[in-house]
């Protein structure tokens, strides 16, 4: 299947030796899960759920 593609790129991580998951948004905000489905969730929920802008540190 192929379509348009924004170029955003979303990413999850598992943290070795925990059961945890680390998901990363395109737009920078951070996510840190023990359930798969929530992640991807998260990840999909865009903008709802998270800041739409990356933190500022």
């Amino acid at each position: 299947m192929t379509g348009p593609s924004s170029g955003a790129v979303n990413r999850i991580d598992w943290q070795p030796g925990t059961d945890l998951l680390h998901g990363i948004c395109h737009c920078g905000a951070q996510h840190t899960a023990d359930d798969p489905v929530e992640m991807w969730a998260w990840l999909l929920a865009h903008p709802e759920g998270h800041p739409s802008e990356a933190p500022s540190d």
